[in-house]
């Protein structure tokens, strides 16, 4: 994948013409809303479902970012704090890192694997 449509996935852009945006709205955790994601593309009229439960397949990327998610935090918090013991706090960190990126999580998840299985048009 050349590094213009990597920046395109990482911006939300749909990935057949990379123009138009996948999500109406990015949702807000605090407010209880999900992300609204456009059914077509508004420059292109790409169908992002490309079939009934094509998005189930992202629920494994989102698992694969939350692992290195969890993974990060876990370095980061064995190279900041050598000397702390893995109690409660690293537990309640997890879940705070993991709660804050729900939503970011789904919309990139969604967006990665809409990558996976559309080619850019010429």
């Amino acid at each position: 994948m050349s590094s213009p449509r990597i920046i395109s996935l990482l911006k939300g852009k749909c990935p057949k013409c990379e123009t138009g945006d996948v999500f109406k709205t990015k949702g807000n955790l605090f407010l209880f809303q999900m992300p609204v994601m456009n059914e077509t593309c508004p420059h292109c009229a790409h169908k992002f479902e490309r079939e009934p439960g094509f998005f189930w397949g992202a629920m494994y990327v989102s698992y694969a970012l939350a692992v290195a998610e969890m993974v990060s935090v876990f370095v980061a918090w064995s190279v900041l704090l050598p000397d702390a013991a893995y109690d409660y706090k690293i537990i309640v960190l997890f879940i705070s890192v993991l709660v804050l990126l729900i939503f970011p999580n789904f919309r990139l998840s969604r967006i990665i694997w809409m990558y996976f299985f559309t080619k850019k048009e010429a």
